[in-house]
């Protein structure tokens, strides 16, 4: 296993790296402060903004008072300055790709995809914003007419993981301005500068104050409680654990907000004796290696039909031995660091556990200096193993056997969770089968990557409630109202 080193960097003078919070389109400082730590490095970056319950009520103040301006903001209005923010983003691609590998460690050519990836969700909704159509329902008798209307939600509170530190944001950010909402936002405070940066460039496309404001703190129970209770927030989305998203969703009952929530995941990736071997393996380094495997969708669980088990195992070994593990600003790395130490003590504990219980170590199987680990292949990982029930978040591939069609399914839906799911297959009658039996909310068929701003994103059972992108994303921000008509 390669790892490339980096020489301590210079103080980078990118312009869209700043230390304060983002409220009513000024830059809040704070009373206190935290350090916001390069993970590849273990050294601070800068200090943050460390905001007060009393702060934060401010910006919900603000958010709310601009509201009832921004509602009625024609959609020509609304639409053209989401487009000019895309556009933005896109010219400042260098800067912002630079910010999101120095805070969450990833691969700078990752970070350059996720700005195109963040800024296509701006683009879609500035569109989208054109078409919240109403409908008009023929009434059984005479005498009445029946129309429905959308409107906006109102105050939209947004809590966002460290992982996808530009993409979650404007995922949602993007959907509520346009349906006419105003946003406070709270990132991850191990990547707050990536938000905060485009807040800015928000306010330089035309954005008014207070129409999204940019919240750090380290006190993400707090804030999470402040913005789930408040009055004056009609509207939650939050994407994290199942744990805390169950705590928000009992919390938001008091006020009976709208919520939506993207919660953690236990993906399957299936691989059938009748499949493309070279086509999988390809989508499954992809669909698990990206952002060294800490994503909702990352694959947790590598299901193989027992005929084609070793060779599978063989040619994913092979391709993971070449990736290369270091520095996300250097050359070439295709793996970064875990987040923090707790992230990658799981690693360490889950493959640990599985060798533990009969799994064997292909490959890797070791943590590296600072937050890096190699990249792993395991095989024949019992069912018994942590790996098999919890979110693993690393670059571990666990393999699992199985001999028919119907214990591969069984096996893919035998979790609580049901965010994304894989597999590949050359038979067409088995894709239409499986793709309906298995239980997620998106479903690769022989391909890896499933991520688009045109497709709903979204789990079932318990890894969350509503969709984010598509057509139907910008729903989740609108209030359907029913107008009768007395003739």
């Amino acid at each position: 296993m390669m790892i490339l080193n980096s020489s301590t960097m210079k103080k980078t003078k990118n312009k869209l790296l700043k230390d304060a919070a983002f409220v009513n389109g000024k830059e809040v400082k704070g009373k206190k402060t935290f350090e916001v730590i390069n993970p590849a490095t273990l050294k601070p970056i800068t200090v943050m903004a460390d905001l007060s319950p009393k702060e934060i009520e401010k910006a919900i103040d603000s958010a709310y008072t601009a509201w009832r301006k921004w509602k009625d903001t024609p959609i020509e209005r609304r639409s053209n300055i989401l487009q000019t923010w895309y556009q933005l983003i896109v010219d400042h691609t260098d800067e912002l790709a630079e910010i999101m590998t120095l805070e969450s460690g990833k691969p700078l050519r990752e970070s350059k995809i996720e700005v195109n990836y963040g800024g296509s969700f701006i683009n879609w909704f500035a569109q989208e914003a054109y078409r919240t159509y109403g409908d008009q329902i023929p009434f059984p008798q005479q005498g009445k007419k029946i129309l429905t209307i959308k409107q906006p939600v109102g105050v939209a509170a947004a809590i966002t993981p460290w992982n996808f530190p530009l993409a979650m944001v404007t995922r949602k950010v993007a959907p509520a301005l346009a349906a006419g909402c105003s946003v406070v936002l709270k990132p991850a405070s191990q990547t707050p500068l990536t938000a905060i940066a485009i807040a800015h460039l928000a306010k330089q496309a035309g954005l008014p104050d207070g129409i999204f404001n940019v919240i750090t703190s380290k006190d993400a129970s707090g804030v999470g409680t402040l913005l789930s209770t408040s009055t004056k927030i009609r509207k939650l989305s939050f994407t994290g654990s199942t744990m805390v998203g169950k705590t928000l969703m009992e919390q938001a009952a008091s006020t009976v907000k709208k919520i939506s929530l993207e919660l953690g995941g236990n993906a399957p990736f299936i691989v059938f004796d009748d499949a493309d071997l070279d086509a999988a393996v390809k989508g499954a380094i992809a669909a698990k290696f990206r952002n060294t495997g800490q994503t909702c969708v990352a694959v947790n669980r590598f299901l193989v039909q027992e005929s084609i088990f070793d060779a599978f195992a063989e040619k994913i070994k092979q391709k993971v031995q070449q990736l290369q593990v270091g520095n996300g600003l250097k050359k070439g790395v295709d793996v970064g660091p875990l987040i923090n130490q707790s992230g990658l003590q799981k690693v360490i504990e889950h493959v640990e556990d599985a060798v533990e219980k009969g799994a064997t170590i292909l490959t890797g199987g070791k943590a590296m200096k600072g937050l890096f680990y190699e990249p792993t292949v395991l095989t024949d990982v019992p069912l018994t193993a942590k790996l098999a029930k919890e979110e693993t978040f690393g670059p571990v591939v666990s393999l699992f056997r199985f001999k028919t069609e119907e214990e591969g399914i069984d096996l893919a839906n035998h979790t609580e969770f049901g965010l994304a799911a894989y597999f590949y297959s050359e038979n067409i009658k088995r894709c239409w089968r499986v793709a309906e039996a298995l239980e997620a909310g998106m479903v690769g068929i022989n391909e890896g990557a499933i991520s688009t701003a045109v497709a709903p994103f979204g789990g079932i059972k318990e890894s969350g409630l509503g969709r984010e992108g598509s057509k139907y994303g910008i729903d989740e921000y609108m209030e359907l109202k029913y107008l009768c008509f007395g003739l």
